[in-house]
């Protein structure tokens, strides 16, 4: 592989894993600080409970995004500074306002949270968590307006002097429509990974308790412990069966179904926000939605969606359409079932024709963007089995027994980080060749605002990047199993019963002397 093939891998190595963090980020960050609301409004100490509990997950999913993020900013001086000097212009401040105002509001107040437990009064406490989300918020939308414009440029003028784009209209760049519709999709993405994951671990834990609960009680009964498993949560060491019953339906319930209706709600929205960009995207980059439903040749009347396609190639030339629906894929375009539809080789000709490119093969690669928009639909309904089996086991107060389902709902949380990344990969490799996609619609000059992959990369040697790539692959691969073991010991220790106490009321955690508190992570 040449420069070119080893940067492509080394920014899509880096991107991936960096995401796959992101979702949990921007969804837990709210939905801990309606956690911290509730409890503030209500007194409930569970919810407290709640809130450190998932809390403390979150910093370190949050540790490890920061981590690997700030390697996605280096990347664009380092594998791609073609790509960054011809998009200087627009590209910047997108990217300064993610970093001056979303990420160090989200820093500061991240902060401010973790170490202000009974240092700070509540409400001002509570509104830390409150900007830290909203800053997570923000920036999320800031990325997202700087990535739409890549797919759709807008706001700009060509600057014949510097041979690039210059932005004349800085409010056009921040509301792309493509950012609008965007945007939405994956805050509903993150919300049901964030959805998922506390719904699982509420579930198992309801799970584990009931069962504990049960094998205590005859254990009590029976005089014989040796068949009660060990166990290092504090909450379970010296519970009793009714201390188990009472978090499951106290504690675990409660959460539990608030994240359910969650996974619901942001399924609701997925769905939605998805149509609405599909609509779009069959406007704006026809070639990426015809190569993701292997639509090779234009269509006069309605086009059929592809729901089984194979081939022996990546390419139009053998793809054989095994199971479709008749007028499907014009309904997505535009709500219509007759509406014509451009097929991949007839955009080809045209582009081709328009930019007088030749040689140039316009297509993205059939195989992963037909399969990649399939895999994001397809890993999401892992939550669907989370959401529809625990809203059915908790109904009418009941709290999940079944330890089997929550066996299930564990292997079900990597379901939708592995549909988010699906989908950016789908939105990614569809839009290739283009690095910077031409705007055929906003009276631009498609001719000119534009910029090839292989234009973007830097002037290095693939030995060069070759070093960074297995670098970066290596120390990802340690930090990601540091990520799995901390995850996994925090789940599986559980909530601290000291956690009930609120944080400005002397408890026996507490230590009597006048030295100063010694600060630790996660509280």
């Amino acid at each position: 592989m040449d420069a070119l093939d080893v940067s492509r891998w080394q920014f899509g190595i880096t991107t991936v894993y960096h995401f796959i963090l992101v979702p949990l980020t921007i969804g837990l960050a709210p939905m801990i600080a309606i956690m911290q609301t509730v409890w503030h409004v209500t007194g409930n100490e569970q919810w407290l409970r709640a809130t450190k509990f998932f809390g403390k997950l979150f910093l370190i999913n949050f540790a490890l995004g920061v981590a690997t993020g700030i390697v996605q900013e280096f990347q664009f001086g380092m594998n791609w500074s073609e790509y960054s000097r011809f998009v200087a212009d627009v590209f910047g401040a997108p990217l300064a306002l993610e970093g001056l105002v979303a990420f160090f509001l989200e820093s500061t107040f991240i902060g401010l949270w973790i170490f202000g437990w009974g240092r700070l009064p509540r409400k001002v406490h509570l509104a830390c968590i409150w900007l830290a989300a909203i800053g997570v918020t923000a920036s999320a939308y800031f990325i997202i307006a700087a990535n739409s414009w890549m797919q759709h440029p807008v706001g700009v003028e060509w600057d014949p002097e510097r041979g690039r784009p210059a932005m004349n209209d800085f409010w056009a760049v921040i509301t792309n429509n493509t950012t609008l519709a965007a945007f939405p999709h994956v805050l509903a993405g993150a919300w049901l990974t964030a959805g998922t994951f506390v719904a699982a671990v509420g579930i198992w834990w309801m799970a584990r308790n009931t069962w504990r609960a049960k094998k205590l009680r005859e254990a009590i009964e029976t005089g014989d412990t040796s068949g009660m498993p060990k166990t290092t949560s504090p909450s379970q060491i010296d519970a009793t069966p009714e201390d188990l019953e009472r978090d499951a339906r106290q504690l675990w319930r409660p959460v539990t179904r608030f994240s359910l209706w969650i996974i619901m709600i942001s399924g609701v929205a997925l769905f939605i926000t998805g149509d609405l960009q599909a609509q779009i995207m069959f406007k704006q980059q026809p070639m990426k939605m015809a190569s993701a439903e292997s639509l090779c040749d234009s269509t006069t009347a309605g086009a059929p969606f592809s729901v089984l396609s194979i081939g022996r190639q990546n390419n139009c030339d053998n793809v054989d359409h095994v199971v479709e629906i008749p007028g499907m894929l014009s309904f997505l375009a535009d709500h219509r079932f007759d509406t014509p539809l451009q097929g991949v080789n007839q955009l080809q000709v045209q582009y081709q024709e328009a930019l007088q490119m030749p040689g140039q093969n316009f297509a993205p690669n059939l195989f992963v963007t037909y399969w990649g928009f399939r895999a994001m639909i397809t890993w999401a309904l892992g939550s669907v089995v989370v959401a529809l089996g625990g809203l059915w086991l908790t109904r009418r107060k009941r709290v999940v027994e079944s330890r089997r389902f929550g066996f299930i709902a564990l292997l079900m949380i990597p379901t939708p980080f592995l549909a988010n990344s699906s989908g950016w990969i789908f939105t990614e490799m569809g839009r290739q060749p283009w690095v910077v996609a031409p705007n055929w619609q906003d009276n631009l000059d498609p001719t000119r605002i534009h910029m090839l992959v292989a234009d973007g990369v830097s002037n290095h040697t693939a030995a060069t990047v070759w070093v960074t790539l297995i670098g970066f692959t290596l120390l990802y691969g340690a930090l990601g199993v540091v990520w799995f073991m901390l995850q996994r010991r925090y789940v599986i220790e559980g909530p601290a019963t000291y956690d009930a106490i609120p944080p400005d009321e002397p408890s026996a955690h507490d230590d009597d002397s006048d030295e100063p508190k010694q600060l630790s992570f996660a509280y």
